[in-house]
């Protein structure tokens, strides 16, 4: 009777122990799929989306980690050969891929109102701009983000040399991708990369390592709101270079004189940017021997573009911290603005200071975000998890030697005639500012050969320039425009002809 009740007490601690494991879910090479429907364009796509885990492997063939994804793939193409793959990533580098799956090119997106801020109830609707319609689409999560997660084994200094760093990255990145490609046959599909943020040097770095490593060829790689992509800017570029995000702000904030507030944005941009690169970065690397009388025509030249006052233009010697700036522009009126988005507004503790208190859009996006894509995958993928879902993981220390990711995607792009580049940038964005994202790409590339393959994207709006509802159409319709000019025609060859 005894040895029968120990095995019915064993027995049900076997199964506590299985189920609470399976609420869990922490099997690193586990998927579930549901089937669905969306309205693109005015036209029903019916598509299945795959969600889980697929594992990172060592050179051992030991399971070290398992990256949570989510595959969207249209189920009515015949040839899959033909049928492009979008390969996503979000930035951080600690940040799931999360901001652009619901909110830019997924099937479904967030509950906002036209400008993205949240609302309520909180919800998934569909995306009648998603990209579904022309090219399947991977959201991929790295370590610490998302519901990734390395094995329990592995302690923080392993982790740390594993997987968070610019080269550690992208090196188990590349080889998770490949793995990828392989068990869902698309290594004859068209492949595209896109990173928002941190994602952009991530993606950059990919192309060279794709290509060099796992022989994988890209057609195309998509740059949201990039950052420096590792290309030196020095001190005088680094300062100068801010002032045209800073009069988009100004403009969008009616801070600007009234000749210039009465024309419209991209009207004045062109000129604040030929300013900033004929005058101002001279001016600035002439440092304190800058005649007085041509530091003080600058100061009033750059209050004339920021909506500052000359005063404390010349206080910072012509060099205005965003930091400063973000917290100056409206302090009259007891407001700073967002750093990622500047249409956001903040109320601090005090109105002295010469920084905001924290990230008033930063605040609104996981205001929005975190329910949302908790409730998505619930009721709407079937994936089930007690496991937190990290909107921004734990990767620090960050190993960010040895940056050379602008300068690998050039080097991707000689090798590979096919490779094209798309860089959109939201002109509100003070984070990664577009002016210093068109910088990139003309250091990228100084000998201007592979500019006819390179093209930037503006739009009205901050950091996630999808949020605003006039741009994430206008957006996903470039990606669209940038997917299909990415295709060659049958039979052309990749290779580079004399002229």
């Amino acid at each position: 009777m005894n040895i029968r009740l120990n095995k019915i007490i064993y027995l049900l601690f076997f199964i506590g122990t299985t189920v609470s494991a399976q609420q869990l879910n922490t099997a690193m090479d586990s998927t579930v799929t549901v089937q669905g429907r969306v309205n693109i364009k005015g036209k029903e796509v019916k598509y299945k989306a795959t969600t889980g885990k697929q594992p990172v492997w060592d050179d051992k063939g030991k399971i070290i980690a398992g990256l949570f994804f989510t595959y969207y793939q249209r189920t009515d193409v015949d040839n899959i050969a033909k049928r492009p793959l979008v390969i996503s990533f979000n930035g951080g580098p600690g940040s799931a891929s999360v901001w652009m799956h619901i909110a830019y090119t997924g099937p479904k997106i967030l509950n906002i109102d036209e400008e993205g801020y949240p609302v309520q109830p909180y919800g998934i609707k569909d995306n009648p701009n998603s990209i579904l319609d022309v090219a399947d689409i991977v959201y991929v999560n790295p370590v610490n983000t998302g519901y990734s997660r390395a094995i329990n084994e592995m302690d923080d200094k392993t982790k740390s040399e594993t997987f968070f760093g610019v080269k550690q990255d992208i090196k188990y990145l590349a080889t998770w991708i490949d793995n990828f490609v392989t068990r869902n046959n698309r290594w004859a599909s068209p492949k595209f990369l896109i990173g928002e943020s941190y994602g952009t040097p991530r993606v950059s770095g990919l192309s060279l390592e794709l290509q060099n490593s796992h022989w994988m060829y890209l057609n195309g790689v998509i740059l949201v709101s990039p950052t420096t992509l590792g290309i030196e800017r020095g001190a005088v570029a680094g300062a100068a270079n801010f002032l045209p995000y800073y009069t988009a702000a100004a403009w969008f904030h009616e801070q600007l004189p009234a000749d210039l507030q009465s024309k419209d944005l991209v009207e004045i941009l062109p000129e604040v940017e030929a300013y900033t690169i004929d005058v101002l970065t001279p001016a600035i690397s002439k440092g304190g021997y800058l005649p007085e009388s041509e530091k003080k025509q600058v100061a009033a030249t750059i209050a004339r573009y920021s909506g500052l006052s000359e005063k404390v233009i010349l206080e910072h010697n012509l060099r205005i911290p965003k930091t400063f700036f973000w917290k100056e522009l409206l302090r009259d009126e007891g407001y700073n603005i967002g750093r990622l988005d500047s249409r956001y507004l903040g109320i601090d503790e005090q109105t002295a200071g010469t920084r905001p208190d924290y990230a008033a859009e930063l605040t609104s996006w996981l205001h929005s975000f975190t329910p949302a894509i908790n409730h998505y995958f619930k009721n709407y993928l079937n994936y089930h998890t007690d496991i937190k879902y990290n909107m921004f993981g734990p990767v620090r220390p960050w190993d960010r030697s040895n940056n050379t990711t602008g300068y690998d995607l050039r080097q991707a792009m000689a090798q590979n005639p096919y490779l094209n580049v798309l860089v959109q940038s939201g002109y509100y964005d003070g984070g990664t500012d577009y002016f210093n994202a068109k910088y990139n790409m003309w250091q990228m590339d100084p000998s201007g050969k592979l500019k006819d393959r390179m093209e930037w994207k503006g739009y009205r709006s901050g950091h996630m320039m999808y949020l605003r509802n006039e741009d994430l159409q206008t957006a996903n319709d470039d990606l669209r425009e940038f997917i299909a000019k990415s295709l060659p025609a049958e039979g052309m060859p990749a290779k580079y002809s004399r002229k």
